[in-house]
């Protein structure tokens, strides 16, 4: 430990520039990150703020919830056998406020259940990113298909469909606009996947993301760009530590050739890779959050705890490895070896 924060002080600038890299790097990494789990959540932040359990649509709708179809009967007796189920609906659409100005929300209606909005009909619940744009509770919305006017009942936190506020509807006024009879969805909460119904196809929450247009592509994307981060971090550290390990060569040898063992050369070497790395680290995080408070408040924006602390953990065992990895070759040296090639 003293030895390595001996060199530590001795190579300021060496180090400096080592973890000024990892800074950047991880910082990059936080904010793309940020921005994936935000994309995700302006998404679908509808389905994954549900519990765990298990969709149901048409078979025939080819995994396209827009065209799937629940038979009547069928649904009645899956909510009759299961009481917390619920028969929804998801169409997006559009609603005209008090100054005629068109928005675009995702119209949610659904049988009784605690798990959506329950609104009567003429009401209407919505996201509260349009309370941020001027919407308050108490106004009138209509729609082109409908042929009453929506009071503005309320406001729900954080729930988007496909980019898309949600704005809660009776079911009855669901039918008049799309004029429909069936719901497209049932979704049991649980962990049974062992349910077989006729005719339906059922998805796990993890499945159905995946049937939302755009979500899978947009995810895939954003997350091979945070591991290809990750990887070429990975890369930097060994490339970084190797390269300095060879500059130590001739220190090595004359350590080892005091007595110094090589368990002890490899512990000032990681102890050298963590003090780097958790300063790093530590500023990443500061920079990423105050990132995500000076962020327009447009811009999806998530960075969970989790997902900080799972990318730390990441950053510290890669940095493990590469540090490890680079440092092989000091088992290898020899004292009087290293001295000599040191004094060239």
């Amino acid at each position: 430990m003293n030895i390595a924060w001996k060199e530590i002080k001795r190579n300021k600038i060496r180090f400096l520039i080592l973890g000024s890299i990892i800074f950047l790097v991880s910082l990059l990494t936080f904010i793309i990150s940020g921005l994936a789990n935000g994309l995700s959540q302006d998404n679908a932040a509808l389905i994954k703020d549900l519990p765990n359990g298990v969709f149901y649509m048409n078979e025939e709708a080819e995994e396209t919830y827009n065209l799937s179809r629940i038979d009547s009967s069928i649904q009645d007796e899956i909510l009759n056998k299961h009481m917390d189920a619920a028969a929804l609906s998801i169409q997006m659409g559009f609603l005209n406020d008090e100054t005629d100005k068109q928005r675009s929300v995702a119209f949610v209606a659904s049988t009784g259940s605690k798990l959506f909005e329950s609104v009567k009909s003429g009401e209407i619940v919505l996201d509260r990113s349009l309370e941020e744009e001027g919407i308050k509770v108490g106004d009138t919305l209509t729609n082109n298909q409908y042929s009453g006017k929506f009071v503005v009942k309320g406001f729900v936190d954080q729930k988007k469909y496909s980019h898309a506020p949600v704005a809660y509807i009776n079911l009855k006024d669901y039918k008049e606009i799309y004029r429909v009879e069936e719901m497209q969805l049932i979704f049991i909460p649980g962990e049974d996947l062992t349910l077989n119904f006729p005719d339906l196809q059922s998805f796990s929450k993890k499945d159905f993301l995946n049937t939302i247009p755009s979500y899978n592509a947009e995810q895939m994307s954003l997350n091979m760009i945070v591991w290809f981060l990750v990887v070429i971090s990975g890369m930097l550290f060994a490339i970084f530590f190797y390269m300095m390990n060879v500059q130590k060569i001739g220190l090595y040898g004359i350590l080892k050739a005091i007595g110094v063992k090589t368990s002890s050369l490899f512990k000032m070497m990681w102890t050298q890779m963590l003090f780097i790395t958790i300063i790093a680290l530590l500023l990443s995080i500061t920079f990423s959050q105050v990132f995500n408070m000076i962020a327009p408040k447009g811009m999806p924006f998530s960075l969970t705890p989790n997902t900080t602390g799972l990318l730390s953990l990441v950053f510290l065992i890669i940095g493990f490895i590469g540090a490890t990895l680079s440092g092989i070759q000091i088992k290898k040296v020899e004292p009087l070896q290293a001295i000599q090639q040191g004094e060239v």
